[in-house]
């Protein structure tokens, strides 16, 4: 009985994987107390579900939404997002207008770096001097 039951199946549903969730899934909702939409005949909840499905007597795009929702672990809703372009374009001319206001950075001396009294001596004659090209 089971498979003349599949080989009917496999034309309604022609993914076997498919196939086998889909019955799963009806068959658990057979055990927990769905009506029957075939004659049990003494069989397994397994087997009346694959008659039901090979019958078409149930609706099988509810029964593949049904089990979609099972399997998802998170559900995305969908929700308008906001358009942050406008706050990124605000912030981003703030800081253009900041450094535009403020002109070119300011050098220091070797003393305000934090350099000793003898490394800024030794730094002094290297800028001085015309032919080091990287002073």
């Amino acid at each position: 009985m089971a498979r003349v039951t599949v080989e009917d199946c496999v034309q309604k549903v022609p993914n076997r994987f498919e196939l086998v969730l889909l019955a799963a899934r009806r068959a658990r909702g057979i055990a927990a107390g769905s009506m029957l939409t075939v004659d049990r005949d003494n069989d397994k909840n397994p087997v009346v579900a694959l008659r039901e499905i090979g019958d078409n007597t149930i609706d099988l795009d509810d029964l593949k939404t049904n089990l979609v929702h099972t399997l998802q672990r998170r559900v995305e809703v969908d929700e308008p997002e906001e358009d942050n372009m406008a706050a990124l374009m605000s912030s981003s001319s703030e800081w253009a207008g900041v450094v535009q206001e403020d002109g070119p950075a300011e050098t220091f001396s070797a003393d305000e770096v934090g350099a000793t009294s003898g490394e800024a001596a030794a730094a002094a004659p290297a800028a001085d001097n015309p032919e080091d090209p990287f002073s």
